[in-house]
């Protein structure tokens, strides 16, 4: 206890931990690694726990050790034939979670993002929790599938709606977050908070060290930064570059289209839609380029309409946005966007859907345009500013780049975040302590009692076949079958122990 207080009086760091599923290339993993890094600049002690961290497809403060992560559970699959995603994410975040447990690490406050599957576990491993939701997952699941996908679905968004409940304190990107975080959990009677992500005001003050080579300079570049998924609509850019051909018929060889954005080999959507967006370009008679390496040598032929850039660098996508005449922000009703952020910073205006977290960071007018999903309309906004017929560019990025830093910096971020979790921590009492352990000991009883059920299952099915295959009609004896799933289980448990003690 004398510990825990020396931590607030400030005689030892606050310890912080962020468990973050898949710590890649997005929107969420560049608000966890902000917060983080800001945290850390506060003289908090930081530490990220992650199912999965690839060296050449993170950011930078990771890539460069800034940020400590350790990796847990990487070898478990992340689908089963590109289907049951949910339930590898789940069982990934458990097994990260127990190796968490099993190392009896005790921290001053977890941050929790995205799944909240470990939440009720984590309990035990800390004096505070703050759960950050950049949208409800059950809102993300992807329309169709029947009513099997809707059973399947039932169980984990049940679990999804108890388990936040149990966060200290709950967290999230906008208020249009807000209002569908209340619509999918009308039980959660916890005040929510708004912390904006940020974007790194300092950084983009320093000149780009990349140099985008003449071939692309020269054109007039529109440019879309989102991964390469079905529902950011980076189909909307290239349709509406189509709308522009028409309007523009007679310059448009001047313009250039650059979609940029995270590109992970191992998610079959990231490469199906990238074959899509490239037959639309077919479809449109674009001619297209695709890199995915050699940033040192990015270059184009001068008949190049498209250019896909598969999960480009930080310096090069930077140096490419403050290069461009407009950022096309594609998605419709995204839970916040930072992208924008990160081009209305560089001056650069916006076009973006009119819904969504866009309304609550792009002025109509001032700093960019929000229009409905209509690639003639949009069509129509980027030939007027781009030709200054009707727009004053370089005042709307001015105002854009003030709006910016007076309202989303890192450090006013990182400050929001502190005074959370200090408040979270301060407001820690024996009673809430009790209440906590309680909730963390049935999740994990919880756990055990279902993993023995499988394994008792499964136990009394192998001994049903073996009975037929050896020619036996007697009947599986449950007894055993409830034996052997038992000894399984510990058998389990011990060897994920042993694991966590020795990984």
């Amino acid at each position: 206890m004398e510990e825990e207080n020396s931590n607030i009086t400030g005689k030892a760091p606050v310890r912080i931990a962020f468990i973050h599923p898949d710590l890649g290339i997005g929107g969420a993993e560049r608000l966890v690694v902000d917060a983080a890094v800001g945290l850390q600049s506060l003289g908090k002690e930081v530490i990220i726990y992650t199912s999965h961290c690839d060296k050449r497809h993170c950011f930078e403060e990771i890539r460069d050790g800034t940020l400590k992560v350790e990796i847990y559970g990487d070898w478990l699959p992340s689908s089963i034939f590109g289907k049951l995603s949910i339930l590898c994410s789940t069982v990934r975040q458990i097994y990260l979670t127990l190796v968490l447990l099993f190392k009896f690490r005790y921290y001053d406050a977890i941050f929790v993002d995205q799944l909240s599957t470990c939440i009720p576990m984590l309990l035990l491993a800390c004096r505070t929790l703050l759960f950050y939701c950049h949208f409800p997952d059950k809102y993300l699941v992807k329309p169709g599938g029947g009513i099997l996908k809707k059973l399947y679905r039932v169980p984990f968004d049940s679990f999804e709606a108890w388990s936040v409940r149990l966060a200290d304190r709950i967290v999230v990107n906008s208020n249009f977050t807000a209002s569908v975080f209340k619509k999918a959990f009308p039980k959660v009677r916890k005040p929510l908070r708004i912390i904006h992500p940020c974007v790194d005001v300092k950084a983009a003050d320093l000149s780009s060290q990349y140099e985008i080579s003449e071939s692309i300079s020269s054109r007039k570049l529109l440019i879309s930064v989102n991964r390469y998924e079905l529902k950011k609509d980076i189909a909307l850019a290239i349709e509406s570059f189509a709308a522009l051909r028409d309007l523009s018929s007679d310059q448009f060889s001047d313009y250039l289209l650059v979609i940029a954005g995270g590109f992970d080999t191992r998610v079959a959507e990231n490469r199906k839609y990238l074959e899509l967006l490239q037959d639309l370009c077919k479809q449109k008679g674009f001619s297209y380029h695709t890199v995915k390496d050699d940033w040192k040598n990015l270059s184009i032929d001068p008949q190049v309409n498209v250019l896909f850039l598969l999960s480009v660098p930080s310096d090069v996508r930077d140096a490419l946005i403050s290069t461009s005449k407009i950022l096309l922000y594609t998605p419709e009703n995204e839970h916040f966007g930072i992208v924008p952020l990160e081009a209305m910073l560089r001056e650069v205006p916006v076009l973006a859907q009119s819904n969504g977290g866009p309304l609550e960071t792009v002025f109509d007018g001032k700093t960019g345009w929000l229009r409905p999903r209509d690639p003639k309309i949009w069509g129509n906004v980027i030939h007027e500013a781009a030709t200054n017929s009707s727009y004053d560019i370089k005042a709307m990025g001015e105002e854009g780049r003030k709006s910016v830093i007076n309202e989303f910096s890192a450090d006013a971020m990182a400050s929001k975040v502190e005074s959370e979790i200090m408040s979270g921590i301060c407001s820690s009492t024996p009673r809430r302590y009790t209440i906590r352990c309680f909730h963390g000991s049935v999740a994990l009883l919880t756990l055990a009692a279902f993993t023995w059920l499988i394994t008792t299952i499964l136990s009394f099915y192998s001994l049903s076949f073996f009975n037929v295959i050896a020619g036996t009609n007697d009947y599986p004896n449950f007894g055993l079958s409830l034996w052997y799933g038992g000894t399984v289980t510990v058998l389990l448990i011990i060897t994920v122990a042993v694991l966590a003690r020795n990984v």
